[in-house]
């Protein structure tokens, strides 16, 4: 990875938490949770894929129509989440693969 692509992905990611901030407060506070939460346990792929902004072209929507965040994705943002990530690789998958791998070699 050079620096050009250092440089891009800090314009990109900026481009992206700029369009969060043009959320409503509500919207924003929700966001927010569940970057957190799929930082700590969402897919491999999460910084380079599509979810993130999906979430955020979602929301728009949403708040174009009048709508309030919980009316979109329920009050468990954490199963929101899940239900986004249910098809991923996550670094739980990863760290449990390496675990087994781990004791399987042990054994031997």
């Amino acid at each position: 990875m050079g620096i050009q692509d250092v440089i891009e992905g800090k314009k990109q990611w900026r481009a992206h938490m700029a369009r969060v901030k043009a959320l409503p407060p509500d919207y924003q506070i929700v966001y927010k949770e569940m970057q957190k939460y799929l930082f700590k346990v969402g897919p491999v792929d999460l910084p380079d894929g599509p979810l993130l902004s999906g979430i955020v072209d979602f929301f728009e929507e949403g708040a174009a129509a009048g709508k309030g965040v919980l009316e979109l994705i329920g009050t468990d943002v954490a199963a929101f989440c899940d239900g986004l990530i249910k098809d991923s690789r996550t670094y739980a998958d990863l760290y449990q693969e390496s675990l087994n791998n781990a004791s399987g070699k042990a054994r031997k």
